[in-house]
Formats: structure tokens, sequence, C-alpha cells
């Protein structure tokens, strides 16, 4: 299974984008998925809803090891010309490895893929709590009834919660649908309970600290939806 999730968040400016998606998805990603451990990869356009611009690319792995040996920062030393050119075209990144804590299917798995690649749309989140009694009443929310919900949602392939092995934010939450509008009309109305004071998330969301980009929305570009 793929329990560990690499992902990163970025931006590139108008004037470099054509040559570097270019180098990320016939260069870059196929370079990733020959190494062990790797298993699948998916980039994302941002700007979709939420709070994130640019883009998400996710690499899953074996377990969040699979993205240390060798880490981020050994990669980095050992970068070609051509690499460390593309890379510098980024800007704003913003990186963690995630281990997964738990998952649920929703009515839609089926349409993930290729293999176990997330699907279409992603909305994911990364974010910590206030204290351990926040964390406390988080979890006890994605228990009984966030996971559930997501489980029997139309248009939801699936949601997983992990927790960062490396990362300035400790929780992360991934949600994968088949499409926008799928997302919006079924998953967008349950958004609303945030500014809800007297629902669960309305209760907890005001004491997570998001990441800039988080929660952010994205539609894949890479591998390249049918």
């Amino acid at each position: 299974m793929d329990r560990g999730i690499w992902a990163i968040w970025y931006e590139v400016p108008e004037e470099f984008r054509a040559e570097y998606l270019t180098w990320f998805h016939e260069v870059h990603i196929p370079e990733k998925l020959s190494r062990p451990g790797y298993l699948w990869a998916a980039h994302y356009a941002l700007g979709q809803g939420g709070h994130g611009k640019g883009y998400l690319a996710l690499f899953g792995g074996v377990a969040p090891q699979t993205f240390l040996s060798p880490s981020p920062g050994q990669l980095a030393q050992r970068q070609t010309v051509e690499a460390k050119r593309m890379m510098g075209m980024r800007r704003n990144s913003a990186a963690c490895i995630l281990a997964e804590e738990t998952r649920v299917e929703g009515p839609d798995a089926a349409q993930r893929g290729p293999g176990m690649t997330t699907g279409p749309v992603v909305q994911m989140g990364n974010y910590s709590a206030a204290s351990p009694a926040v964390e406390d009443d988080l979890g006890a929310w994605y228990a009984q009834e966030r996971l559930p919900l997501l489980a029997k949602l139309p248009g939801c392939i699936g949601a997983r919660k992990m927790l960062a092995t490396v990362g300035v934010h400790k929780h992360a939450i991934l949600h994968e649908f088949t499409s926008l509008k799928m997302r919006e009309q079924h998953f967008g109305p349950h958004e609303g309970d945030a500014s809800d004071p007297k629902t669960w998330m309305g209760r907890v969301r005001p004491q997570l600290e998001h990441a800039p980009y988080s929660p952010a929305v994205g539609l894949r570009i890479w591998p390249a939806l049918g």
C-alpha cells in the first residue's frame, strides 16, 4: 500500500511555465518513479478553490521512509545542472513528508487511477492544532463525523488523514473527488459548517493553524485526465 506521501506546493512565474512543466512531466516525474518504493505521482494545478495557488506535486510511496533514503536534502545536493535550473524557477515552495494515519474509500473509489494515483480533483489541508485538547476533539470529529461522511459522499473517491514525518505543520488531510462539479455540489455545502460554531467543525476549525496554501483545491494535470 501507499502509506507515505511527499507533498510539494509551489508557484512558477508565467514566463517559465511551459518549459518547467514539460521538464517536470517528461523528465523529473519519470526519474522519481524509477526509484525503489515510489508507487505513483500526480501533479495538480491549484486555484480551483480554497487558499492555494500554483501547483501541488504528490508522490506516493510504500512508507514515509521511501522519501528519506535518500532525503530531499540529500537529493538537492545531487541535482544535475538542468534540475537546479528548473528548481530555481519555483517560488514560495513548501513541502512535507506524510505518514498515513487512516483512510476511507468513497463511493467512487474505482475512479482513482491510473493505478493508485490520486483522483482528478483533490482538496488538501495542512495544519497544526492549538493544544492536545484540540487534537483530541479534532481526531474525534474525523473518526465519528467527517470520515464517515466522506465514505458515503457522492463524487468522493476517498480521503486519508496523515501526520507529518517532515514538515512545519503536524496534520494533513487529503480528499479525492471525481470532478470539480461533484466536489462543489456534494462537499461544498458541508464546508459551510466551518463558519457555524454550533457544529463540530465550527468548534474545531478556528483552533487550527493552517499553512498559507491550506486548504488548496487542485485539478490534475499529470497524469492527464481522460
